[in-house]
């Protein structure tokens, strides 16, 4: 296995455009009286009258907050987690990335650091695979490598775009609502249309592509805070092919109040060797 193929076959798979998740059952009620079906229309199916305002846009508004790039974000499932902030005013981002676990062949940790005009990364790639391949003990430096800019550009692995500051495009999910209707306060569940996810930054196109028709009724479950503002997101993934259904969960947390990144300190930095760009490209 080359390291070009590890990055390839692991990255790709699931890094910051990671199947991810844990979810509700995308099912709920109010008291005893089931909640109405409402097309994005805001129209109510058949079976139910209109509820209350209009669910679509109730979840279209939760994520106008996004885009002022102050928050807290996770990202977790099918074995990877990203725990991140983003904080447009000082131009900075900060992502901790695990994708496997102890048990795993290759597992790979990312302490990933955007302070624009510079980007970082530590990394820690381990199990028997990694063992395996002496390229690998080049990146295992224990430090946080300084990226080249003109060499990540574009790159949703290690650069970040602070043009677009939602890691998963809620905003784009959400515009691809096919059905919704409210299952309590603040809570919602529908279906919706991920053709575009891949745009969106949270499902990789290959997953779409597997789910074929189905990727225009892929369940989903939401919640808002009380100022309205998207606290989760979860869309359940049906089996399709190879893949074994799974669940992304998305949250956000901590709305004009996130901190800057902090940069690495001096003596913890060395340049990015060229074994790491192959990696993730």
């Amino acid at each position: 296995m080359t390291v070009r193929r590890l990055g390839a076959g692991l990255v790709a798979a699931a890094l910051i455009t990671p199947a991810l998740a844990a979810c509700a059952s995308g099912t709920g009620t109010t008291g005893s009286t089931p909640s109405p079906t409402v097309s994005a229309s805001g129209t109510a199916s058949p079976s139910g009258a209109p509820v209350a305002g209009d669910a679509k846009q109730a979840l279209l508004d939760s994520t106008k907050e996004i885009s002022n790039g102050n928050f807290r974000f996770t990202l977790a499932g099918a074995g990877s987690t990203v725990d991140g902030l983003v904080h447009q005013p000082s131009q900075s981002a900060a992502m901790k990335i695990s994708i496997g676990g102890p048990s795993a062949d290759l597992a790979m940790k990312l302490d990933v650091i955007h302070y624009k005009p510079d980007s970082w990364v530590k990394l820690e790639l381990s199990g028997p695979t990694a063992n395996s391949l002496p390229a690998i003990k080049q990146l295992n430096l224990g430090k946080y490598q300084h990226l080249d800019q003109a060499r990540i550009k574009g790159n949703r692995n290690l650069g970040f775009d602070f043009e677009k500051v939602d890691p998963a495009g809620s905003a784009v999910l959400t515009e691809g609502i096919t059905e919704v209707r409210s299952t309590g306060t603040g809570a919602y569940a529908g279906t919706i249309d991920v053709t575009k996810a891949a745009e969106a930054g949270s499902l990789n196109a290959a997953t779409i592509a597997a789910l074929g028709t189905q990727a225009k009724t892929v369940p989903f479950t939401a919640k808002v805070d009380p100022q309205g503002r998207l606290s989760e997101l979860v869309l359940q993934l049906p089996a399709a092919g190879q893949t074994t259904a799974q669940e992304i969960r998305m949250t956000y947390s901590d709305y004009g109040a996130a901190t800057a990144a902090q940069k690495p300190p001096a003596n913890q930095v060395v340049e990015a060797p060229a074994e790491l760009y192959s990696l993730f490209n």
